[in-house]
């Protein structure tokens, strides 16, 4: 088996137009997957400068086997089960600014920089005081990219054809916006004057944008196998789902400064990003939100044996397509693609996605994944959306905790405090007020859900069924209209 480097692999030498903050396997996984079929399939001809953003990270890994990796995509496909490989070799060298800020710095000097990605984590747009501009480098995200666009702006004599195009990746609702505020704050922090603060604001474009692509990671279990079969010794694998979105905040003029369009690729650029995040948290996240625990507690442990179950997968189909996406303000026919192309990925066959994954917090996630399409669906239509109702439900009683029907220990994970009143409720008996008390913890809706007409009545009922009847045969009934 070949070692994998730039003496084994063909590697094509591109200019550095791309700085990257994040090494991590997302990025690697959808931004540089799709600079990398860019590469081929127009002239974009573009290599990325990866830094890395903490001070432990993965930079050493990357450039002992010269930025080269594969990327394994699996998934379906218009139906069709898709396992591929495809080299990556458009990082041109990694950085880690902590071990060698001088060349971290120096590319701020490099006339034919134009854009910056990133992925920090959701933690990583946030303003810390104690950074100072001298530090080498400012601990925090923003902090950096805030002394390397003023090194830049010195460096060029504030020349406005040297700003750059910054396109944060964090899953975080409107992250341009909150990075563009953040580097403002440094601004402000390190009295870096009027005339830096006027050419970033229009010289340097901060966009928003929404990424969407399930990134398992490196694939342990299967690694031996797969290099055998690409006959490398790739420590750097990264495997991802077939599916990619990426919805850039942003007007045409950076369209086509960034064609993806013409390579083929799922990239829009729209006026705002806001439907499309909600259209993502309302269709994706939110049906995966109530069809875990209706799934565990029928016995069902992987997302995809769910969704092909006679009658969970009937109850997802109603969620999804009944309930949450009447909420919703975008095309019906735009909707309806979106939502098959999300019952394909949550049918993923190379992916046993456990139910229980999801259930992480799962007060929080319902609170901002299905609440508002509940609110919106009972402003629109008169009545409550059932299936959601039962969700809401289903959360309480698996959040009782104890063993599931077939012994199966039923292990709730939120906060402590959260976990201690369920626990409290339950232990006196009483379903109205477990309800009533679950509604009203403003903690996790910031409102009092008992305020919903006939939500605490609906909820009692399913919860009532639930351990009546079990949650399989509460579902038939909800399906049959009972």
């Amino acid at each position: 088996m070949k070692p994998l480097d730039s003496r084994t692999a063909a590697k094509t030498v591109r200019p550095e137009r791309i700085i990257q903050f994040g090494e991590g396997n997302f990025l690697r996984a959808f931004a540089d997957w799709i600079i990398s079929n860019m590469d081929e399939k127009t002239d974009f001809n573009s290599s990325v400068v990866v830094v890395q953003p903490i001070e432990k990270g993965m930079v050493d890994a990357l450039n002992a086997q010269d930025c080269l990796y594969h990327v394994n995509l699996q998934g379906l496909e218009n139906g069709q089960p898709v396992n591929s490989y495809r080299l990556i070799d458009v990082i041109s060298r990694a950085l880690n600014p902590y071990r060698d800020f001088r060349s971290f710095i120096a590319l701020a000097e490099q006339p034919q920089m134009r854009f910056v990605i990133s992925n920090t984590t959701e933690a990583g747009i946030a303003f810390d005081p104690s950074c100072r501009l001298d530090d080498e480098p400012a601990s925090s995200y923003p902090g950096k990219l805030t002394q390397l666009l003023y090194h830049r702006f010195r460096y060029f004599n504030g020349d406005r054809s040297k700003g750059l195009i910054i396109f944060p990746c964090e899953l975080i609702f409107l992250n341009g916006h909150r990075l563009k505020e953040t580097i403002g704050q440094y601004i402000d922090l390190w009295n870096l004057g009027d005339g830096f603060r006027e050419w970033f604001e229009t010289s340097c474009g901060v966009y928003a944008t929404l990424v969407d692509r399930i990134v398992p990671g490196f694939p342990r279990k299967d690694i031996d196998s797969i290099k055998a079969e690409l006959g490398y010794d790739d420590n750097m694998v990264v495997r991802g789902e077939a599916f990619h979105l990426w919805v850039i905040e942003a007007p045409q003029s950076v369209a086509k400064e960034f064609p993806a369009d013409k390579a083929g690729l799922n990239v829009l650029f729209v006026p705002s990003e806001k439907p499309y995040h909600e259209r993502k948290v309302t269709l994706l996240n939110g049906p995966h939100t109530v069809l875990a625990p209706v799934a565990f507690l029928s016995g069902i442990d992987i997302v995809r044996d769910a969704c092909q179950d006679s009658d969970i997968g009937r109850y997802v189909h109603r969620v999804m397509y009944g309930e949450l996406m009447q909420t919703l303000n975008l095309p019906e026919e735009e909707l309806v693609r979106f939502a098959d192309s999300v019952m394909e990925r949550f049918n993923n066959p190379f992916v046993d996605h456990q139910v229980t994954s999801i259930m992480l917090n799962s007060f929080p996630k319902y609170a901002t994944r299905d609440l508002p399409g509940l609110k919106t669906y009972l402003a629109r239509r008169g009545c409550l959306p059932e299936g959601l109702v039962l969700g809401l439900a289903a959360i309480i009683v698996y959040y009782r905790g104890g063993k599931r029907s077939d012994g199966t220990d039923i292990v709730p994970e939120d906060a402590p405090e959260t976990l201690q009143l369920l626990s409290g409720l339950w232990d006196k008996g009483s379903v109205p007020e477990l309800v009533k008390t679950v509604l009203g913890y403003t903690p996790v809706w910031n409102e009092d859900l008992n305020g919903i007409p006939g939500l605490a009545g609906r909820v009692e009922y399913y919860i009532e069924s639930i351990l009546g009847h079990g949650m399989r045969e509460t579902v038939r009934r909800l399906l049959a209209g009972i």
